[in-house]
């Protein structure tokens, strides 16, 4: 189990509650929720998004006495910038807003791709910028980069590279790989590693 997540569900939860037992705060609305676990799975956070656009199971109104399907107004999450930017390219089109707390990806400004999506992080473009002038700072001119291949890893390589290229640094090698990759192609990254270091 991932405590952090649990952490992030359960501040959520008592955010809700406390609005919903103010009644300065949202008067005359109750909030609901529903708390659903990607596992920090792509394949499991696309399920829940098409199932998110579909709208959720039958609801019956007392006061109508008909079944109606439940809709989504909004989506609290991902976490992780990979499984955010599947989901947000599925709810995107269906124009429901996508809050992240923890996804980071720069790519997730770009409006044009994700007009639906908001997030309460500062985006990993400051985190790359900074990083730019890390490496100046300490003068070194000449570097290389390992990141994982993933978005996350992908897109936040790119932003480097750009500010580092803003910055006059030249990178010599930008390898990747990822954490279910076989050995040999962690072999590799490592051949290339040591071929730049002697």
């Amino acid at each position: 189990m991932d405590t952090r997540e649990l952490r992030f569900a359960r501040a959520m939860v008592f955010a809700i509650e406390e609005i919903n037992n103010s009644s300065d705060l949202l008067p005359g609305i109750t909030l609901g929720y529903q708390i659903h676990d990607s596992c920090a799975s792509v394949p499991v956070a696309v399920q829940l998004a098409f199932q998110f656009a579909n709208g959720l199971q039958q609801l019956y109104d007392s006061k109508k006495g008909c079944v109606r399907s439940g809709r989504v107004t909004a989506i609290v999450g991902e976490s992780g910038s990979t499984p955010t930017i599947s989901m947000s390219r599925i709810i995107g089109p269906f124009d429901i807003p996508q809050v992240s707390h923890f996804a980071t990806c720069a790519c997730l400004s770009d409006k044009t791709q994700y007009p639906t999506f908001f997030r309460t992080i500062p985006s990993d473009q400051f985190q790359a910028d900074a990083l730019a002038k890390l490496v100046k700072h300490f003068g070194w001119t000449w570097i290389g980069a390992v990141r994982s291949n993933s978005d996350y890893g992908n897109n936040g390589m790119a932003s480097f590279l750009r500010a580092a290229h803003k910055e006059g640094i030249c990178v010599e090698y930008s390898e990747s790989f990822y954490r279910t990759d076989p050995q040999s192609k962690i072999q590799q990254v490592a051949d290339v590693i040591r071929r730049f270091m002697s």
